[in-house]
């Protein structure tokens, strides 16, 4: 997840093309494009190889292709804290499980939601692409909008910190302008690479599992889990006639024979599973357009569109098929009221999960499309690309959304042949049409999308495997915050509790092995992960730069050879003692004055 390798992923020979696609190729490259994108045969000393203009758009509809599930399950994720709409309870239905004006309210801001989602992906994307260069597309990020609706808002507005939704609004959007600033300063990538790398790993882990939990449950998935009195939790899946008229989410008897349930677990499932097995693009989108267009005809036992109030209303949107809408319930939502403590809780929060999601995922998709530079550990316009991503976050705040961040998918366009800006903001100009299609992506059911959180969740547990489980003091604290992420159904929980166990169980016996000078050493001690402190201290580099009168500005390379020489490249940390490590005896102190993008 951070920028511990240096592999570079070689896309396969370009296929031959026809002789009109080779002529447009050509001119584009020896246009102001070509050479402002650096595309092949465009003449710029800093060409990325195989960066061809065809071959972009088509990496561009890739990505767009394998992260446009967000669109609606973002909306149906987020649409679970209620959003703007409130909740008149009773003493029979304290959080309007029940309430049909609630949830008919609940529809309306997920509409808004689908075409918040779309609105501010498309800016973030082209954003991404016109201005970092990178063919990494953004949209609100899994996870953090699962923080966002079950932990700090809660389902129904129930959540326990007692944040309204409009307040949580505030804290993402004073998060993206303090994003903006850090990144400016450089202090974002420095924080990021300052956390220890086995509790980096297990976050990811834990908010993995807490996807998948929430794409189980009928709320927002596929109701194979439901409440139950004795085990807290147990199976689900029985018909409405089946269920306790009090908690409609406790099946009484005949667990798993809702139709819509089997309907979401075969095709948005497992189907999807086997598409992904066999490399096709779009596999998730493949499998939630099936099983909603399946759930779309009334005279169903799956139908989307039952005759009751809320589904004769949903039914009447859906026809409408192309639609703009105004954002009137999710729009200009949020109560900057800051003096509420609470809403600084979450804040902090965002600002931790937030920084190692999007640092994570653009350092891998830097590494992956070959733009990484091994001497500063860096990638070009790095600086540039955080502050679109926190920019794009407060936007996101102001039209209803949870914080955006950059998608892991977007390796699909990278794969595809994808090298420069031009397939993010191809991906971006899909995001925008699709924002007239709102009625056809609000009308798609949870039990569609509730195979993809699955899929997304079992995808993010791949960081276990790289969790140094050989040494306790790594395993531990890990371990324990991927299972209190799920089980307590708040990330915040989840990273102080690993924070905490990190402190006493790893840094405690580290004091303890320097006093006793080596002589008292926990087992497998040699094993630990090192906790190295970035090369270049606090200040930002170009801070520095500037304070010497120096050209601040610079490109990266250029004044890397300036201090090191062409031939110097900064050195991987190959020892084992943590003492060498942290002392930085390693590092080349001439790299470390590089600037930053």
């Amino acid at each position: 997840m951070g920028p511990e390798t240096t592999e570079v992923y070689a896309p396969p020979p370009p296929a031959p093309s026809s002789g009109w696609i080779h002529r447009l190729n050509t001119r584009v490259a020896d246009s102001f494009v070509g050479r402002y994108f650096r595309l092949e045969g465009s003449g710029h000393p800093k060409t990325r190889e195989g960066a061809v203009f065809t071959t972009e758009l088509r990496a561009g509809l890739t990505t767009f292709a394998a992260m446009s599930y967000i669109i609606s399950v973002n909306a149906i994720i987020l649409a679970d804290s209620g959003g703007t709409c409130v909740c008149e309870a009773t003493a029979d239905d304290p959080i309007c499980v029940t309430n049909e004006a609630y949830a008919q309210c609940k529809n309306e801001v997920r509409r808004d939601l689908v075409s918040a989602t779309a609105a501010v992906s498309c800016i973030a994307s082209f954003l991404m692409g016109l201005l970092a260069n990178l063919p990494v597309a953004l949209a609100p990020g899994m996870g953090l909008n699962a923080y966002f609706a079950y932990s700090v808002v809660g389902f129904h507005g129930s959540g326990s910190l007692g944040v309204t939704y409009r307040e949580a609004l505030a804290a993402v959007f004073l998060e993206g302008w303090l994003f903006f600033i850090l990144s400016l300063l450089g202090v974002r990538q420095w924080l990021a690479r300052i956390i220890p790398r086995s509790l980096t790993l297990a976050t990811g882990a834990g908010i993995g599992l807490f996807i998948a939990f929430i794409g189980l449950q009928p709320a927002g998935g596929l109701g194979v889990i439901g409440g139950d009195y004795s085990n807290l939790v147990g199976l689900g899946g029985c018909k409405p006639e089946f269920a306790d008229p009090d908690h409609p989410y406790v099946c009484l008897s005949h667990v798993l024979q809702r139709p819509s349930m089997w309907l979401g677990i075969f095709l948005g499932g497992i189907l999807t599973a086997i598409l992904m097995l066999y490399r096709v693009r779009g596999a998730i989108i493949i499998g939630i357009l099936l099983v909603s267009i399946i759930s779309w005809p009334r005279p169903t036992s799956v139908t989307y569109f039952p005759h009751t109030p809320v589904g004769d209303s949903n039914f009447d949107f859906f026809k409408k098929v192309v639609d703009f809408r105004t954002l009137k319930y999710t729009g200009n939502a949020a109560d900057f009221n800051y003096s509420k403590g609470k809403i600084w809780f979450a804040l902090v929060t965002f600002l931790y999960v937030d920084l190692m999601d999007t640092t994570g995922t653009l350092y891998s998709m830097a590494k992956f499309s070959g733009v990484m530079d091994p001497r500063t550990l860096d990638f070009e316009r790095s600086t540039v690309a955080y502050m679109v991503d926190a920019f794009s976050i407060s936007m996101g705040a102001l039209m209803g959304t949870s914080p955006v961040t950059a998608f892991i998918e977007s390796s699909t366009g990278i794969a595809e042949g994808g090298r420069t800006g031009l397939t993010g903001m191809t991906a971006g100009l899909c995001f925008f049409v699709s924002i007239f299609f709102a009625p056809i992506f609000a009308s798609i059911p949870s039990w569609a999308t509730g195979g993809a959180l699955v899929i997304a969740g079992s995808l993010m547990m791949r960081n276990c495997a790289d969790i140094n489980w050989s040494y306790l003091g790594d395993a531990i604290p890990a371990f324990l915050t991927i299972i209190i992420i799920p089980f307590t159904y708040n990330i915040a929980y989840g990273l102080i509790t690993g924070i905490c166990a990190m402190l006493l169980i790893k840094v405690l016996p580290n004091v303890i092995y320097r006093l006793s000078g080596g002589k008292i050493a926990p087992h497998n001690y040699d094993t630990a992960d090192e906790w190295i402190v970035p090369p270049g201290g606090f200040v930002p580099i170009w801070i520095r730069r500037a304070a010497r009168r120096e050209p601040f500005w610079q490109d990266v390379e250029e004044a890397v050879e300036d201090q090191v020489g062409p031939e110097k490249h900064h050195p991987h940390h190959s020892g084992s003692s943590m003492d060498e490590k942290v002392s930085g005896k390693n590092i080349d102190a001439r790299v470390a004055e590089a600037p930053m993008h």
